[in-house]
């Protein structure tokens, strides 16, 4: 197939996703909305598909432009930053970064990392995807994301795994709960009192059922959840206590929540970096890694 079509093409259909409207795609690349739709109708028609539905009232992807459109962000984003490293041009720098990450994850590590890179690169828009530990492997994997943040577990061959911190798991409870001034519980006193548990499918439930194989629990759950956001929510509501990463905790001066040590057995879990292997990071990649990397209680600096 013969390649008829060029990159101010590819940036015609990006202003269109990005803006939603034939016109105020030509307003942001500053064409006529005429000039517009024949760059849109050229890329259409060298590749011999149908990338955009257009109505009178609304502009949407095809399947074929929902596959597509991660590709043209990444040539895009990769060009600007090339050339951009190659002169200087820090206050032009534009294109995108995306980043998945499981929610504690993106909880503990994301806010100072973001902010830092934002004051440097400020034109550069930051797409933090936060889902479950499988979710973020696929999306590595598929090259959606730049890279991933999530936790040991089983991944795929494609992907590597460069770890940050190491964390255990903590019995999450209200600051007025019989255990919280306890310097630590085990399990078994855990499963004496109403306690909320993670969904099956979440990460953290498979890492909990793993190394608790064998410990009785001795009692149903009062509730499960997905998240471990939403399990943080309902013991502030006093459903209960849980177990969940210490990472995910919030500080010490939380007006109500705190957390209490879990033994017998202790549960670990290693946090860090997935990255799609033998795939070269962009320069806006490898500079949030950086940054990620700098934060305090991280284990790897290289």
């Amino acid at each position: 197939m013969s390649i008829n079509f060029d990159l101010n093409d590819l940036q015609a259909f990006r202003a269109v996703v990005e803006q939603g409207s034939f016109r105020r795609a030509a307003d942001a690349i500053r064409i006529t909305q005429s000039a517009l739709s024949r760059r849109i109708e050229k890329l259409e028609s060298a590749l011999g598909v149908k990338l955009l539905e257009r109505t009178t009232r609304k502009v949407s992807l095809t399947n074929v432009g929902r596959s597509f459109l991660p590709q043209v962000e990444r040539l895009l984003d990769d060009l600007d930053l090339a050339l951009l490293s190659v002169g200087d041009g820090g206050a032009l720098r534009t294109g995108s970064l995306t980043i998945a990450c499981v929610p504690s994850a993106a909880y503990y590590f994301m806010p100072d990392a973001i902010r830092s890179f934002h004051s440097q690169y400020p034109r550069i828009k930051i797409h933090l995807f936060d889902a479950s530990a499988n979710e973020v492997a696929a999306t590595v994997a598929s090259g959606e994301a730049d890279f991933g943040l999530s936790f040991t577990g089983n991944l795929a061959p494609e992907i590597e795994f460069s770890p940050l911190l190491e964390e255990r798991y903590v019995m999450a409870c209200r600051k007025d709960h019989p255990l919280a001034q306890e310097a630590c519980v085990t399990w078994a006193q855990v499963y004496q009192h109403a306690y909320i548990t993670l969904g099956r499918s979440s990460g953290n439930r498979l890492v909990l059922d793993r190394a608790l194989n064998g410990v009785p629990a001795g009692r149903e759950s009062v509730c499960e959840a997905r998240h471990v956001t939403t399990v943080l929510g309902l013991i502030e509501a006093g459903l209960g206590v849980a177990a969940v990463p210490s990472i995910a905790m919030p500080g010490a001066a939380h007006p109500v929540l705190t957390q209490v040590a879990l033994v017998e057995p202790e549960v670990r879990r290693q946090m860090g970096l997935l990255k799609r292997r033998g795939r070269t990071l962009t320069p806006a990649a490898l500079e949030m890694e950086r940054l990620i990397r700098e934060l305090p209680g991280t284990l790897a600096r290289n």
